[in-house]
């Protein structure tokens, strides 16, 4: 008598390499790029060429850390604490404003020092609205198809986002963005978010009124050939975009990176990516981050829970947000709002909270359990 074949059902568990892979490409792109864009400030400045990509280096070294500990620890602990991080990261955003914490750069105080550490807390303050929202929203999902719940969510943020805006709209904005994408994929409504978006506009609009040098952005924006200083870096990205053509100058042959476009290594690094690299080249990173995304919405739809979903389409919605804004300013779509390419851009504190968030989502991944078939 032939063996019988039998077949039982075991949960197998699940972790997305293909989302790693991704993200290591992307990172060791963006080392590539940040030597390449930085280099000659480097060299004029500390008088060595590798400095920004040697600091870049260890912030990413440094991220390692917390995205192991996202990875290894489940993701559904952090509901217990989101109260807890929410009220963190309001008084480390507020502390920026304490004499002797505080520190400013570029007429603006967004950093703080405490000890040998000195950080910006509105980047953690990114991941600490995630996590919270994602708590709030898994404790009333069925409550989330009432406008006036959807308000009361956005109120809780009122206190943390004010703080921010004070000294930095631009992460303000991209704080309402992600609240705003997270309550849409939990909402069955879509009506509300139209009144929402106008509200938010609004809000903008009358915080840029507020200070002066906020118009000179706007007056650089749509006029900056005529906007002269205020108009110059916006000019200075164009003609590095417009002289790169189809397939670029070559890697590392930006002309427009000597001395000629601020923050080259930062904010404007898009700018160098096209002028080296081409049209070609600035599709092929626009399309890392569309895997990237890709990737993150596979896991936040086979999520174990609700939770880990919402908190996977929370920073999926971030970087989706930062990359849009970033290459909407380089190429002068909206007014400049200073907002960095994420994983490209040089910044320590916005690589090692980013790659806290990619922890996140793999150890969401890790959650996810696919049913194999076993002889």
């Amino acid at each position: 008598m032939a063996k019988q074949k039998t077949q039982r059902k075991r949960a197998a568990s699940y972790f997305d390499y293909n989302m790693l892979f991704i993200l290591i490409v992307l990172i060791g792109f963006g080392l590539v790029m940040l030597y390449s864009s930085s280099s000659y400030t480097a060299t004029n400045k500390f008088g060595d060429s590798a400095y920004y990509l040697r600091t870049q280096i260890k912030a990413f070294v440094l991220g390692l850390v917390p995205m192991i500990f996202f990875i290894a620890v489940d993701y559904r602990v952090w509901k217990k604490f989101g109260i807890l991080i929410y009220l963190m990261s309001f008084l480390l955003c507020f502390a920026v404003f304490i004499p002797g914490l505080g520190v400013e750069r570029n007429n603006s105080t967004r950093w703080i020092k405490i000890g040998p550490i000195q950080f910006q807390p509105s980047e953690f303050a990114k991941l600490a609205i995630i996590i919270f929202l994602a708590m709030v929203i898994d404790r009333i999902p069925k409550q989330m198809n009432k406008t006036k719940n959807l308000l009361k969510v956005l109120v809780m943020l009122i206190p943390i986002c004010g703080v921010i805006a004070y000294s930095n709209l631009s992460t303000a904005i991209i704080v309402v963005g992600i609240a705003v994408c997270m309550l849409f994929v939990a909402s069955p409504k879509y009506k509300p978010f139209f009144g929402i978006a106008a509200g938010g506009v609004a809000f903008v609009v009358l915080f840029i009124s507020l200070a002066t040098y906020r118009g000179g952005r706007i007056e650089a924006w749509l006029h900056p050939e005529t906007a002269g200083d205020k108009g110059y870096q916006t000019m200075q990205g164009l003609y590095a975009i417009g002289s790169g053509k189809l397939f670029g100058k070559g890697l590392g042959a930006s002309l427009q990176k000597l001395g000629n476009v601020p923050e080259s290594m930062n904010d404007m690094i898009f700018t160098i990516i096209c002028e080296e690299l081409g049209l070609f080249g600035a599709i092929c990173v626009i399309l890392l981050y569309i895997l990237l995304l890709w990737r993150m919405m596979v896991i936040a739809n086979n999520a174990r829970d609700l939770f880990g979903s919402l908190l996977v389409t929370g920073v999926m919605s971030h970087i989706a947000i930062q990359v849009i804004l970033n290459i909407a300013v380089v190429t002068n779509t909206i007014p400049n709002t200073g907002v960095t390419l994420p994983f490209i851009s040089y910044g320590g504190t916005s690589v090692v909270f980013l790659m806290s968030e990619m922890g996140l989502v793999l150890g969401v991944s890790r959650g996810i359990r696919l049913e194999t078939m076993e002889e």
